[in-house]
This record gives C-alpha cells, structure tokens and sequence, in this order.
C-alpha cells in the first residue's frame, strides 16, 4: 500500500512542512553554540537524549566524519526497535551537519537527507532540523505513521534538556 499525500489543510496544522517534500523543525537552546555541539560529537553524548520522549538509543557503531557511518536502534516505549543508518555528507563544526538518513530492517524504505544547523541566535543556539523526502508520499508516511513532527519537537526538547546538565 502506497502512502498518500497529506491533506490540503496539513500545512496550515503543521507549519514544519514546507513545500510538498520537507519537514523543519526549530528550537531555541539557552545554551552557548559549543555546548550544543558537544551534545551531537562527544562520544556517549547522543544516546543520552537522541530520539523522542520515551525513547532510549544504542549505537552499534558511529564514525562522525564526513564519509563516516552512525548506526544505532532507537528502542520505542512499546518496545518497538527501529533501526537507523546516518552516513555522514559534511560537517563544519560548529555550524552544521549534513547526513543522509535511512532505516533498516523493517524501516528499511524509510530514507531523506538531512541538515542540521546551529546558530547563535539571542544570547543562545537555534538548532534547525531541515529533512528532505524523496517523495511527497515518503513524507506523509513519516509524518503519519511515525509521528515525525512531534517526534522532532520531542527530540529538540530533550537536547535542551541535556545540554542544561552538561
């Protein structure tokens, strides 16, 4: 069963979506820039909030570099794993990352391109999460049936979290 676009309305209820193929989710972290950053690159940092509320994460094996590989499950609070491949395109610390992202196993259809941004916005870091779909079905699936938005909103709101204790 092919996944079909979301309503006419869904942007007006998710102002994350822009055009028919992405998705950017925003927060504002009371927190220097390299803080942030030392969330994302710091060995054992990222299992310590990556994922939505609930979540908890292990990695198999993370080479952050370019041409590098992140492998890990995000284990759901129903006990559902999902499995993740990121290859990371480019880093420029501590501006951004770029990475292509997939599943695997069961979530192995499941790909985008992503970009993450940190800039240093009014006395604190906006992080920006900018996810681009293949297809807008693929976005509408991810958007549905993995709870995307919230899910991005959730995993921002534990970054902030993290990076207060750090």
């Amino acid at each position: 069963m092919t996944a079909q676009p979301l309503s006419s309305n869904a942007a007006q209820r998710y102002p994350e979506l822009r055009g028919d193929r992405e998705i950017v989710i925003e927060r504002l972290i009371r927190a220097p820039r390299r803080l942030v950053w030392k969330a994302f690159m710091e060995p054992g940092n990222i299992e310590k909030w990556w994922g939505p509320d609930g979540f908890t994460t292990t990695t198999h094996e993370r080479d952050f570099r370019p041409g590098g590989t992140w492998r890990f499950t995000m284990h759901g609070p129903d006990g559902r794993d999902y499995e993740n491949r990121i290859e990371f395109i480019e880093i420029v610390e501590p501006e951004r990352i770029v990475h292509s992202h997939g599943g695997e196993g069961a979530d192995a259809a499941v790909r985008f391109e992503a970009e993450m941004t940190f800039e240093e916005k009014d006395g604190g870091t906006l992080v920006t999460l900018r996810s681009l779909f293949p297809t807008t079905e693929m976005r509408a699936m991810v958007v549905r049936d993995h709870g995307a938005i919230e899910g991005g909103k959730q995993h921002l709101a534990r970054l902030a979290a993290f990076v207060a204790t750090i």
